[in-house]
């Protein structure tokens, strides 16, 4: 699975997530690396690394600044879903790092182009 130039918006968060729907997400992939900038909503600034999985499925760290000046980081596992129409939902199972330790779940997808 390719993810190299795709924009995602999340469309569902847990409560204690800091993604909504404002956020907005753009992946580029270099072999397996996968590298993304996002921000919207309470996110002023943020960027996650991580690596693309055979299955598809993408393992990787998140950090960013949200709107209280907080510095914010942790960890994910997304799983992908193809939509009817072809495009990509992910199903995110992630955990803050270094602050309340907490997880959640989240779902993005791809922006129609």
């Amino acid at each position: 699975m390719n993810y190299h130039n795709l924009t995602f918006r999340a469309v569902a968060n847990s409560d204690n997530g800091e993604v909504s729907s404002q956020t907005t997400f753009h992946y580029r992939q270099d072999g397996q690396i996968l590298t993304a900038a996002y921000r919207g909503g309470s996110i002023l600034e943020g960027r996650l690394i991580g690596l693309v999985e055979s299955d598809g499925k993408l393992r990787f760290r998140y950090h960013h600044i949200n709107e209280q000046g907080e510095l914010r980081s942790g960890q994910c596992l997304s799983t992908p879903e193809i939509l009817p129409d072809g495009r990509i939902r992910l199903h995110e199972q992630w955990e803050w790092m270094y602050d309340d330790e907490s997880r959640g779940h989240s779902i993005v997808e791809q922006v129609a182009e």
